[in-house]
């Protein structure tokens, strides 16, 4: 059978046709190559329908495969090439993705971008609020534990009706709130800065069964981060922030903490290296001694401090999402997660010492392979940074506490007079501070 003649005023005999319409992916494909090729001397590229690389895991929330691949060698330093391929790349609603292969620069065309909108911000107030009455609570035993020693009948009445004298608890609860909140601030402010979507401070109550009324606090980043400075800045801003409260507050408290008789049964906060300086600092000598030791668990602003720098310790294990695992990252790139295996196995053997690891193994078993990678892998940390992330590290190993919460084993002396901080605790939260 022939075909039929067709009709169409381009196909008659004599007339010539139309060029080739062309399609819209490549018009696309076009665009991005000469994008690239501005910042990059491409050596070889690759499209979607050609079997592009697949996204990293860690950048996949942003839900699809490359357009592109290309490899060669950038034409400018990597942080002005990214700047100006991505102001490039908005336009035709992409984002870049470098890479470092094989001696090669790797630039990805990925579609989309991710531009989260703003959150509620009133689940945050009413976590803060609860967590200020978690951490009042907290802080009014902690007076209920000073008070018993020289007025066992106020002790008594405040502890049978601790609502109404929450005000007592004060001086705990904007201790650890401060470092608390000036950690995430931290974060926050540095997020801002480099102008990434991040969510408010939530905090975290924990009211019962618990010697500091929290489990912390967190910010959540909502976009990926440019590069390994902005990673470097985001991760170290919070620890770095917190401990410009901690460490004083510490101080302060160990100035009016008093010693006292070791007595078998209540819970010894554990030292860092850091604390046990402050209290050869503070005291002239480091304690426990076997006989004696430093009495912080009622006294507010010295637990706070102390809360305050363990808290900053568990935030700087270098492993995952953890402020620590972010500074890593930064340092050494994807080699930090080497170090998952070997801090596993550390931490899993400080459980056999001390059970309070035990839910953190879990957590950081779960959680502790995730990383955040930034966009561009390419551009390095300059001196003054890699010098921050260094301390950063140095930082953790002075203030971490293997062995918090332990409980007193040493004989108490008989021939010292028992204290009355060993008088029967006021509540639950007083039986778990009570460490003297």
């Amino acid at each position: 059978m022939l075909n039929e003649t067709a009709s169409s005023r381009d196909n008659r005999p004599g007339v010539r046709a139309t060029e080739p319409e062309i399609r819209p992916d490549e018009i696309l494909r076009d665009q991005i190559q000469q994008m690239v090729a501005a910042v990059l001397a491409i050596q070889d590229m690759t499209f979607a329908d050609e079997e592009a690389d697949r996204l990293p895991p860690a950048l996949r929330a942003f839900g699809s495969s490359p357009t592109a691949r290309f490899e060669g060698r950038l034409r400018l330093d990597s942080e002005s090439a990214y700047q100006r391929l991505d102001t490039d790349f908005k336009t035709i609603n992409h984002t870049p993705i470098f890479r470092e292969e094989h001696g090669r620069h790797v630039v990805l065309a990925l579609p989309g971008r991710i531009e989260p909108k703003p959150r509620a911000w009133w689940p945050n107030l009413i976590l803060f609020v609860l967590t200020l009455f978690s951490v009042l609570l907290v802080g009014t035993s902690l007076a209920v534990g000073e008070i018993v020693r020289v007025d066992p009948a106020l002790a008594r009445e405040i502890s049978n009706n601790e609502l109404a004298n929450l005000w007592r608890g004060l001086p705990y609860a904007l201790g650890i709130l401060l470092i608390l909140g000036s950690h995430e601030l931290g974060h926050y402010f540095a997020a801002r800065r480099h102008g990434l979507a991040v969510t408010l401070p939530y905090f975290i109550p924990l009211p019962f069964f618990s010697p500091f009324g929290t489990l912390g606090a967190f910010i959540q980043l909502r976009q990926p981060m440019r590069n390994r400075k902005v990673l470097l800045d985001v991760g170290a801003a919070g620890p770095l922030t917190g401990l410009i409260f901690a460490v004083p507050l510490l101080f302060i408290g160990l100035a009016g903490a008093r010693l006292a008789p070791i007595t078998p049964g209540g819970l010894y906060e554990g030292d860092s290296l850091l604390y046990a300086f402050a209290k050869i600092v503070m005291f002239g000598e480091f304690y426990p001694n076997g006989v004696l030791d430093v009495v912080i668990n009622s006294n507010q602003l010295a637990w706070a401090g102390w809360t305050g720098l363990l808290v900053s310790a568990l935030n700087l294990i270098p492993i995952g999402q953890l402020d620590g695992g972010h500074i890593a990252y930064s340092l050494l790139g994807e080699r930090a997660r080497l170090l998952y295996y070997p801090l596993i196995f550390v931490m899993v053997g400080l459980v056999f010492v001390t059970s309070v690891w035990l839910l953190w193994v879990f957590l950081l078993v779960i959680f502790g392979r995730m990383y955040a990678t930034p966009l561009d892998m390419i551009t390095p940390l300059d001196r003054p940074r890699r010098l921050v992330a260094i301390a950063s590290m140095v930082i953790f190993v002075l203030i971490f506490v293997p062995t918090p919460l332990t409980p007193n084993r040493t004989p108490r002396n008989p021939l010292l007079p028992r204290s009355s901080a060993q008088a029967e605790p006021a509540n639950i939260i007083s039986l778990l501070t009570n460490g003297q």
